[in-house]
């Protein structure tokens, strides 16, 4: 082979390597604890599934004993928690902060978003201010990033 094809397939290789590295960010399973009335977390559970994740559904255990276990802050709760890798994500987390959590494998107990904001993934409506998501360990709270 001459050198520039060789050069060019060695180029080739290097960015479709490096695309799969920046796409296997998230792992490739979750488990997402919810209650059984909620259908915001059906979709949100739906949407990771988009993303390439097989996502399990519990509705069958006392999700607040959950969100004791992983360390998560009082009064920063949301409707379910999401068990990814070595991290929990509280809530509707915006799928950019869980790629950048998975990305900088930063020493936390997880991530979250408090409430129901509209518009985040599985919560319908147009986005309404900025989202504050915070990270966690042993129930304390500290900012992430603002999205």
């Amino acid at each position: 082979m001459n050198r520039s094809i060789t050069s060019l397939m060695l180029s080739s290789a290097l960015l479709l390597g490096g695309a799969a590295t920046a796409q296997a960010a998230m792992p490739d399973e979750a488990t997402l604890y919810m209650n059984p009335e909620c259908g915001c977390c059906h979709e949100y559970a739906r949407l990771l599934e988009e993303r390439g994740v097989a996502v399990t559904v519990i509705d069958d255990v006392e999700v607040g004993k959950i969100k004791q276990q992983v360390g998560l802050p009082y009064g920063k709760g949301s409707c379910h928690t999401t068990l990814m890798g070595d991290y929990a994500i509280e809530g509707h987390v915006p799928f950019e902060a869980i790629e950048t959590l998975f990305k900088q494998r930063l020493n936390v107990g997880g991530i979250g978003l408090a409430g129901m904001p509209i518009g985040t993934p599985g919560m319908p409506g147009p986005k309404q201010g900025d989202w504050e998501v915070y990270q966690f360990t042993d129930q304390e709270p500290m900012p992430f990033m603002t999205l």
